[in-house]
């Protein structure tokens, strides 16, 4: 059934709810912590003009079913398009944005039921038409060290939140996205909105000629300000934008979804009734700051007034789940201290079991102030034999990259969190 933006929109309630007590933290187990080192990792791409404006984002897994070894890592790199990656970190294929792409996030959904036929497919955000653009996966093309990914995206796919071509130019278009299987095989899509508390859900559909299109199913928003003792509170924004979603990711288990607000937090949305509630908040939660101008930065005002959490710092950023015989694990990106933080999720409470960071290994360079991630628990042959954690590093430290804006991706067996963290 679908629900109209108006029945969903943040209200007293809902402000309310965001500073409810995050009872579910006071009563985990002693949390752990991780140092863990990547065994790969990506070529660097480079944010200049030499580099074709590549700027890496956000990662999606793909399993293979027959091979597990051949599976492969998606990677965004906005304005320049989308790579592939065999396990080794090695490019595989390579898809360009074309004139005015710029895509920004992706996930991947196997076994998505779309119309009468079955497919693997790959969701990407395009920031910078304000659509999703979506990629048939093709196993084959894994194993032979071919093509993987094919755009199937309906040649009339509407845009996301802009009303007509023009607002596009704003980019308060589609930005975070996540993509979930259904009980019956169809696919649900979130997209989150730049510089907005807006969000629209999607289901995708069947287009013309064997392509994929999608039609909305709602349009919702978080709150951009929270009651607090003796007022209200708003994150620091520039002006004109507010506090803005991007990492974001589908939990079948419950059939809910999990939402990063930079700087407030991670939100659970209902599946069913879309109500929402805050997880965690970031340290600076409450904190009262103004923009200045001069600095083009935010200005503390104000004494801290305790009402923040104490494992992520703003931005709160990417979110993947990982499902083992133990449970149910969120992963989120602390973004501003360059960790992770991991909750284990039971019915409706998300505990706080510990931490990692990705730092250096005489393989690879670490991962800072990190934007996406991914995981699996999927066995991925003799590199990854217990699975795999991926994460973007913003800020590659690989030789030949000091004098260049340069990103990537890290490659973490997952053993080397899962064992430090106790499950």
């Amino acid at each position: 059934m679908s629900v109209t933006a108006t029945a969903l929109r943040g209200s007293a309630a809902a402000l309310a709810l965001a500073l409810l007590p995050i009872s579910s933290a006071s009563a985990a187990p002693a949390p752990r912590w991780a140092t863990v080192g990547p065994t790969a990792a990506t070529p660097s791409v480079h944010d200049d003009t030499a580099g074709g404006k590549a700027d890496a984002d956000d990662p999606a897994i793909w399993v293979s079913p027959t091979a597990p070894a051949d599976s492969v890592v998606l990677g965004t790199l906005k304005n320049g398009g989308l790579d592939v990656y065999t396990l080794d970190g090695s490019l595989l294929q390579h898809v360009d944005a074309g004139e005015d792409g710029r895509w920004n996030n992706v996930d991947v959904v196997q076994g998505a039921r779309i119309g009468d036929r079955v497919l693997d497919l790959a969701v990407v955000s395009d920031r910078g038409r304000d659509r999703l653009r979506v990629f048939a996966i093709d196993p084959r093309g894994a194993a032979a060290g071919a093509r993987v990914v094919r755009d199937v995206t309906a040649p009339d796919a509407s845009r996301v939140f802009s009303a007509t071509e023009a607002d596009v130019a704003d980019q308060e278009t589609a930005y975070g996205v996540a993509a979930g299987r259904l009980s019956d095989g169809s696919v649900r899509v979130l997209a989150t909105r730049r510089h907005s508390t807006d969000f629209a859900v999607l289901d995708l559909v069947p287009g013309p000629a064997g392509t994929v299109g999608y039609r909305q199913r709602l349009r919702s928003s978080l709150p951009g300000s929270f009651a607090v003792p003796g007022g209200s509170w708003s994150p620091c924004e520039e002006p004109g934008e507010g506090p803005q979603m991007e990492g974001s990711v589908f939990d079948p288990t419950s059939g809910d979804w999990f939402v990063a607000q930079e700087d407030v937090g991670i939100w659970r949305i209902s599946g069913d009734t879309w109500s929402r509630w805050l997880v965690d908040r970031v340290r600076d939660f409450g904190v009262p700051a103004t923009w200045d101008e001069a600095s083009e930065s935010c200005r503390i005002t104000g004494a801290d007034p305790g009402l923040g959490g104490t494992r992520l710092s703003a931005d709160a950023e990417g979110l993947t789940i990982a499902h083992d015989r133990r449970g149910t694990h969120l992963f989120a990106s602390s973004q501003g201290d360059s960790t992770f933080a991991v909750y284990s999720l039971r019915g409706r409470s998300a505990a706080y079991t510990g931490g990692f960071a990705v730092v250096d290994s005489p393989t690879a360079d670490g991962a800072q102030h990190s934007d996406g991630a991914a995981v699996t628990t999927a066995a991925l042959g003799p590199r990854f034999p217990h699975g795999l954690f991926v994460t973007q590093d913003g800020e590659s430290t690989r030789p030949g990259d000091e004098d260049r804006v340069s990103t990537g991706f890290r490659f973490v067996p997952l053993e080397r969190i899962a064992t430090p963290l106790g499950w």
